[in-house]
């Protein structure tokens, strides 16, 4: 029996199962395929969303989405691939595809050689989240520092400021350098309207029992330290590919091929998405690319037509807290909602995000819808015109 692997539990991990089944019931409903999908936790983790209060919301039961469309799960860590044996290592026991689909996700990279770095908190995974929000539990007038004022730090400390002091800090000489001069204008009211002090051109040094230090010798007091700072692809992509990008990725192409048995998905794959740009790490990239790359490696067993990448229009939104939310159009990051209506779309987004459970039938279909021409948005529901 043929085999498809996909390494990952992920948006791209599950929604690679779930195209491969979308292309074993297109070839023929008892096609000869094995799907399984190796993942150490028993949870897809809805990664967006974990800036919120309560992580644990964030969270949906990989067996409600597996069980229905026949997918098998291997709760493992895969730590080998060998691709001329087509084989991984998962705990210890060797398991063999005849298609590969690596989607292993994306990881912050943690400042190791900083003094204190173990008191440092995140959001980057379910256990950071939770550590996170128990230590912050029932207290009120606390002060934070976060480090990054990127997407994922701006909503961290919008979020903290909803019940504490806030302290940004960048090394860059603006907030949200890499969404670009388009939302920044209104990204910096939201910060003033929540009264969060920014540090620009400087970053946390030492990290202590209650304060930071910032590099231009500053001792600020800290009850809580949130980093945010460096995305980098699984290890993983070191077995597939020695010509990795700067974020780790591995290059595919526009079929998400990155060796002749291999595919690749999400915040692991380099894929095209036009002529001058690259897929984003984010879960509006990782949900097509899992579709594609999981129903290519099927098809390619199965002997059907492979499909193309073909994603929907580049949007973003951000949450600010209590000051309203922020949802952009295009690589410019045109404003097209600001403040309460920017909320409502975010929240939109994050009920979006979460994949049909316990129905084969819902979630094949939705396997199937790779490009969404105005993304997030109801067919009932206009998109916004550009904000004033």
């Amino acid at each position: 029996m043929a085999h498809v692997v996909i390494i990952g539990g992920g948006f791209a991990g599950v929604w690679s199962a779930a195209g491969a089944a979308l292309a074993r019931e297109r070839a023929d409903g008892d096609a000869d395929l094995r799907i399984t999908l190796i993942a150490p936790n028993e949870h897809l983790v809805l990664r967006p969303r974990l800036y919120e209060p309560e992580p644990d919301l964030a969270k949906v039961e990989l067996r409600r989405i597996l069980g229905p469309i026949g997918a098998g799960h291997v709760r493992a860590s895969v730590s080998t691939i060998d691709t001329e044996r087509r084989m991984v290592v998962a705990d210890g026991e060797e398991i063999g595809y005849d298609r590969l689909v690596l989607a292993a996700g994306s990881r912050l990279v943690r400042p190791h050689d900083l003094p204190g770095a173990e008191r440092l908190f995140d959001i980057d995974t379910l256990d950071g989240a939770r550590r996170l929000a128990d230590h912050l539990r029932d207290r009120e007038d606390y002060k934070a520092v976060v480090v990054g004022a990127g997407f994922t730090g701006l909503e961290a400390a919008t979020a903290l400021a909803a019940r504490g002091r806030v302290l940004l800090v960048d090394r860059s000489q603006v907030v949200g350098d890499q969404l670009g001069p388009g939302p920044r204008k209104d990204i910096e009211a939201a910060l003033d309207e929540l009264s969060i002090e920014r540090r620009l051109g400087t970053t946390v040094t030492e990290v202590g029992e209650g304060y930071a230090v910032l590099s231009d010798g500053t001792k600020v007091e800290a009850d809580v330290v949130v980093w945010t700072v460096g995305m980098r692809a699984s290890e993983l992509t070191r077995q597939i590919s020695g010509e990795l990008d700067h974020l780790g990725r591995v290059p595919v192409d526009r079929r998400l091929r990155a060796l002749p048995e291999v595919f690749a998905a999400g915040d692991t794959a380099a894929a095209p998405f036009d002529a001058e740009h690259t897929v984003m790490q984010a879960c509006q990239h990782a949900t097509p690319l899992g579709k594609v790359a999981g129903y290519n490696a099927a098809a390619d067993l199965l002997g059907i037509p492979l499909r193309d990448f073909t994603p929907g229009p580049y949007v973003t939104c951000l949450d600010l807290g209590g000051a309203g939310g922020i949802f952009t159009r295009g690589w410019d990051r045109r404003v097209m909602a600001t403040g309460s209506h920017g909320k409502k779309i975010k929240m939109q987004i994050n009920q979006a995000i979460h994949p049909p459970v316990d129905d084969a039938e819902k979630i094949l279909a939705a396997a199937d819808r790779v490009r969404i021409d105005h993304p997030f948005f109801p067919r009932d529901e206009k998109e916004p015109t550009p904000a004033a």
